[in-house]
């Protein structure tokens, strides 16, 4: 569990407040308008009214005190820079800050930001990456070389073992979850038989899932 701070409650601060409460975390909430939190209140562990780019309103919550700081707005830059700056001088040990476009993550970055994310272009990226391919299911980018693909089997490994396929030695891409159903089966047994409608789990650079989705039919 850790004590998260979310300042800005646009679309995607919603989501993340609900989903890092569902996951058990302390969540605090703040953003100008009182509106914007109503529907947050059964989920929050606290829940705050104030402009963020007033440094006494950002001091009086002790940001030093939670284990990450998101700054999640989108449509005022200018205030966004203002408060990732004012948050790390102020102590915070961890801040991340939502950008929109490129300028505006470098400068995000040199004024206290620890990591930037783009929402929009993340989704983007995501979706083009699954609907693109024939065999992908979903898609998680790990780091600019090194993705997580949920795909189909080939045809010529469904009744064979992960090992009798040789994955990790043809294509250098790890297998590490089955999806069967409503189970996920994590860190299979190379001797697990695959069939027609399991999904594989792999993970490995980008480039080698690539070739070996290119080989599936």
């Amino acid at each position: 569990m850790k004590s998260i701070l979310i300042i800005g409650l646009g679309r995607f601060g919603h989501h993340l407040c609900t989903e890092m409460t569902r996951l058990g975390n302390e969540v605090m909430i703040i953003d100008k308008s009182e509106a914007a939190t109503e529907d947050l209140l059964a989920y929050a562990t606290a829940v705050k009214v104030g402009d963020c780019t007033n440094e006494d309103v950002l001091r009086s919550l002790g940001v030093g005190n939670f284990d990450i700081c998101f700054v999640c707005i989108g449509a005022n830059f200018q205030s966004s820079l203002e408060i990732t700056s004012l948050v790390k001088e102020l102590g915070a040990k961890y801040v991340v800050s939502k950008a929109n476009r490129d300028i505006h993550a470098k400068f995000l970055l040199r004024n206290g930001a620890d990591e930037v994310f783009y929402p929009d272009r993340d989704i983007a990226e995501r979706l083009a990456v699954k609907y693109s391919a024939n065999h992908v299911f979903d898609y998680f980018e790990l780091s600019k070389d090194y993705s997580i693909f949920e795909i189909q089997p080939r045809t010529d490994w469904i009744g064979k073992t992960i090992g009798q396929a040789n994955i990790r030695a043809i294509y250098h891409v790890s297998v590490f979850g089955i999806r069967t159903g409503s189970e996920l089966i994590v860190l299979p047994r190379t001797d697990y038989v695959m069939g027609r409608d399991d999904h594989l789990m792999v993970v490995g650079l980008t480039k080698d899932i690539d070739k070996m989705l290119a080989s599936i039919k």
